[in-house]
């Protein structure tokens, strides 16, 4: 059976007359590719339109239940199901909708094409430019529908994986945002007022006064046989670092640029990536970062979260500090070191240091127990679609109940 055969809809969208700058910061959610995420949803950097640019896209309109493919790019075959939450909206010309038609699961379809990924990379990078999987193409994909029980069996119990993985991530932001907020009120009052007097024992100071090393990344070289990971700035995502994204390159000699816990990562060049912040909070092992990102290293440790969250919330400003023409942007590391920031006295260090430490830790965990569960369900997956786990004697509240306690 086509993929065509069982899909109501398979389109992509369009960017609105006068490219992003024409979108708003509220109204009508437009989705691009950023926020499609493999099984879940993104909404950092969720653009909007007004209702007279969302009327020209109405012929892309979301749904409850649809699939959204990334079908270009480097982002190419990601995929997952529109959250409830930003419906109504549209998709750009780089997102294709797939709205499965009634005998056919949404999860299913989903997993199926998570699945079949290495296919769907294979077609689109047949093109003669860059990688695009083009709407022939995906109508055109054959896939073996079993009957609609199985279905919904093989897609509750991916959800129930799946449910437990989102609800991580939500948590994480919750986390995030909780200590973004709570940095943000040591300092702000200040930055906003230059004449107002800070407390006594606070002071303003450049990064470089607190840094014991601000440097870029190396220049890797990249190698299959190595264990030794170099971060790129696709890793600097979300004030998160994901390793997963990383290449393994030949093994150097250790120096000071391997990571330590608790270094702030900055991404330096180009339009869109540069800005980007992301601190580790977990003791790396074999770790470094490539020369696109610029490492701030703080020479008291008591620093190191402060300063990151502080970085978190000052991105657009990082970014407003490139020099270079667009799409050759950079930011100079001196640019880096002349930062200014308030930093607030010992006791209240201390207590914003009591309260973050442990935050940043429950969200490593998340991020650890996610990367389990995730190879749990990707194990599970090949199994499940072929028929060799029959799926109806799968005890699915018992599993349930198992996830609730990991």
């Amino acid at each position: 059976m086509r993929l065509g055969d069982i899909c109501s809809k398979i389109g992509s969208g369009a960017t609105p007359r006068g490219g992003k700058e024409a979108y708003s910061t509220s109204g009508i959610p437009i989705i691009r590719s950023q926020n499609v995420l493999d099984w879940s949803f993104s909404s950092n950097g969720l653009a909007y339109l007004n209702d007279e640019q969302a009327k020209t896209l109405s012929n892309v309109e979301v749904h409850q239940g649809d699939i959204l493919l990334n079908i270009t790019g480097d982002s190419v075959a990601r995929a997952c199901i529109v959250p409830s939450d930003v419906i109504p909206a549209r998709v750009n010309q780089h997102v294709a909708i797939l709205r499965p038609k009634e005998k056919a699961n949404a999860t299913f379809i989903l997993a199926w094409l998570q699945t079949n990924k290495d296919l769907l990379l294979k077609l689109a990078s047949s093109g003669a430019t860059r990688n695009a999987l083009t709407k022939r193409m995906l109508e055109g994909l054959d896939i073996n529908l079993p009957s609609i029980d199985i279905q919904n069996h093989i897609a509750e119990l991916i959800s129930l994986i799946q449910s437990k993985i989102n609800l991580n991530i939500k948590l994480n932001g919750y986390l995030l945002e909780y200590l973004k907020t709570y940095a943000k009120t040591l300092y702000c009052e200040y930055e906003n007022d230059k004449n107002a007097i800070l407390p006594r024992n606070w002071r303003w100071a450049e990064i470089a006064e607190i840094a014991g090393m601000v440097c870029r990344g190396i220049a890797p070289k990249y190698s299959d046989v190595s264990d030794e990971v170099v971060l790129g700035q696709t890793c600097v995502r979300s004030n998160l670092i994901l390793v997963e994204n990383g290449r393994t390159h030949a093994p150097r000699k250790k120096t000071e640029k391997w990571l330590k816990k608790y270094d702030l990562l900055i991404n330096s060049t180009g339009v869109g990536s540069l800005g980007r912040t992301a601190q580790v909070w977990f003791e790396p092992k074999k770790l470094v970062a490539d020369s696109h990102i610029t490492i701030v290293r703080t020479a008291d440790p008591r620093y190191a979260l402060y300063l990151g969250f502080w970085a978190f919330k000052h991105e657009k400003h990082i970014e407003s500090l490139h020099t270079g023409s667009t799409g050759q942007t950079e930011l100079p590391r001196d640019y880096v070191k002349t930062m200014r920031l308030v930093l607030p006295d010992d006791k209240t260090l201390n207590r914003f240091n009591k309260i973050a430490v442990p935050m940043v830790e429950l969200i490593v965990a998340n991020q650890r127990e996610n990367k389990r569960l995730e190879e749990i369900r990707d194990r599970l997956l090949p199994k499940l679609m072929s028929g060799e786990i029959d799926v109806s004697k799968i005890d699915l509240m018992q599993l349930n109940s198992h996830l609730a306690e990991y």
